[in-house]
């Protein structure tokens, strides 16, 4: 593993985060917030360019305004870390549990992307990185329309960039082995990010690590041009088994 130093000197930059993060039942997303928060400690000494993301699920079990405020409050969002500096959320669907997402918005305010719709992108080093929404794709509350607007918007901007990396993270993983499984409800989003030559999808929902070989959206293995997707809901809330 690269020390801060080694990756300053290298021109790189950190994405760091993980999903399904805040329990107050729970002692595992004060754990998580200590790790992200030394690494960007250490980032910060070194001078290297870095930023935190989550794949949803920030706050259990509703996504209340108390439960960011007595239980993500405490770990990742704590004014004693750095991590609230640097956050890029993405929304999941215990967030949308209260009606909009309402208090997720309020909470991380500009840097959850615009109030509706959630989805995002920034650049970090020589990487092009988006924050989609994946509620858009798998909730009945959100119409047709919402869809093809995400859609539309992520072509759009995936034609218009210069960057040649691209990383993408969302809630809901197309491939998985745990408890939820894989959602085909995500295809579309996948499949664009494909054509795209995108590198990385990071996801979460299942409270487990999973990495797959890259492949296409149909599953299929491509070393060429397949999307290398990472399984992620390790950011606090209990853990699941395959």
């Amino acid at each position: 593993t690269a020390t801060a130093e080694e990756v300053a000197e290298a021109g790189a930059s950190v994405l760091i985060g993980a999903g399904d993060v805040a329990a107050c039942d729970s002692q595992g997303d004060e754990l998580t917030a200590r790790l992200v928060d030394s690494v960007l400690k250490a980032d910060s000494a070194a001078g290297v360019s870095d930023a935190v993301f989550t794949t949803g699920d920030n706050v259990y079990p509703t996504g209340r305004e108390q439960d960011f405020r007595r239980c993500f409050g405490p770990s990742w969002g704590s004014n004693d870390r750095r991590i609230m500096k640097k956050i890029r959320p993405t929304p999941g669907n215990h967030d949308y549990d209260s009606p909009g997402a309402t208090p997720y918005y309020a909470y991380f305010g500009d840097k959850a992307g615009p109030p509706g719709k959630g989805y995002y992108a920034y650049n970090l080093g020589e990487w092009r990185i988006y924050a989609l929404n994946s509620e858009i794709a798998v909730n009945s509350r959100f119409t047709q329309q919402d869809r093809r607007n995400q859609e539309e918007w992520l072509r759009k901007d995936l034609a218009d960039s210069a960057k040649k990396c691209v990383l993408a993270y969302w809630h809901n993983p197309l491939f998985s082995s745990s408890y939820h499984g894989s959602d085909p409800a995500i295809i579309n989003l996948y499949e664009i990010l494909y054509k795209a030559h995108a590198d990385v999808a990071l996801t979460g929902h299942d409270h487990t690590y999973e990495r797959f070989a890259p492949q296409t959206s149909a599953g299929v293995r491509d070393t060429a041009h397949g999307i290398v997707q990472f399984v992620i809901g390790t950011g606090g809330a209990d853990l699941r088994g395959f």
